[in-house]
């Protein structure tokens, strides 16, 4: 790709390639990630895999110590992406309003998975994500149950949707917490319906007081069918302004997830001017993947990387 081309956002100017320089990331001075899963622990979460598929009967709020890639030959710690390592988990009879204190006033990076995941990869995903973008803040990761295969897609589905009370009671705490903090979301996948959902239940309940407490909302992919999604960015006000739609027409696992649903189109793969039709910003990246599959491109490409980060500091639009 060359250094002069650029994504093309639908209600928001192009982003090139010669984006900011930004400092470093908080997760490379303190690897340490804040999560909360509605995962039912393995052996007391005291060593991996930690959290399991299954549904807890309660959510668990734990700090996850990480090992940046520098450090990572000195780690005997499975292979993560991007040379990321989770260490431990420091586990704690904690609730939503733990995470808010932990968080410390200032802004949050909630990173909310997709189908077929594992606990572990969730978190690193989130961790890479996070410091990828160099972003300033405390990194959080929701980890929904996920059977992690491939033909569990049901299972999964129902499971992201069984957690949507929970992770509205993590954003609860969030923008009610003192400080001038905002909330960021990026949600990929079947994680964006979660999170839409979420969201509707959490405008429902502040209204318009919660707009300047969440900040980009970042729909990466979404695995979300089109009439829903509209009719829930219709019940969520000024939120849907929030959002930004990354699709691609060419993600094959979004066509997959559209013939399983009776061959309606999902979100991530419509085409751009039907998504901003709804009022929300769209990033076609249909150009931007090199791979078949298509569908992880936030975390592989660069260029989409920078849409992320430049949501976050608002100087989209």
């Amino acid at each position: 790709m060359s250094a002069g081309s650029a994504l093309a956002l639908g209600g928001c100017a192009g982003l090139g390639a010669t984006g900011a320089r930004y400092d470093a990331s908080s997760l490379s001075v303190d690897p340490t990630l804040l999560v909360a899963t509605t995962r039912k622990p393995v052996n007391g979460a005291r060593a991996k895999p930690w959290f399991g598929p299954e549904r807890a009967t309660s959510m668990t709020v734990a700090r996850a110590k990480l090992v940046a890639p520098d450090e990572s030959r000195l780690s005997l710690a499975s292979v993560g992406l991007g040379g990321w390592r989770l260490d431990r988990l420091e586990t704690a009879p904690a609730d939503a309003g733990d995470l808010a204190t932990q968080a410390g006033g200032g802004d949050v990076l909630i990173y909310v998975h997709g189908f077929k995941q594992t606990f572990e990869t969730a978190v690193l995903d989130g961790a890479y994500l996070s410091d990828a973008i160099r972003f300033r803040g405390r990194t959080m990761v929701f980890a929904w149950p996920s059977k992690a295969g491939l033909f569990d897609y049901a299972y999964d589905r129902d499971s992201a949707m069984w957690s949507r009370d929970e992770f509205e009671r993590v954003l609860s705490a969030l923008v009610s917490a003192p400080g001038p903090g905002r909330v960021h979301i990026v949600a990929h996948s079947m994680g964006t319906m979660l999170t839409l959902e979420s969201l509707r239940q959490l405008y429902g309940r502040y209204g318009d007081t919660v707009t300047s407490k969440i900040g980009a909302v970042v729909f990466a992919a979404p695995d979300i069918d089109m009439d829903v999604f509209s009719s829930a960015v219709q019940r969520i006000g000024p939120l849907a302004g929030k959002i930004t739609v990354i699709a691609a027409t060419n993600d094959r696992a979004l066509a997959l997830s559209g013939q399983l649903a009776g061959g309606m189109t999902r979100v991530g793969a419509a085409e751009k001017a039907v998504i901003a039709r709804l009022g929300v910003r769209v990033v076609d990246a249909s150009a931007e993947g090199w791979g078949i599959i298509n569908h992880d491109l936030f975390l592989s490409n660069a260029e989409v990387q920078r849409v992320i980060r430049r949501s976050i500091d608002g100087t989209t639009a």
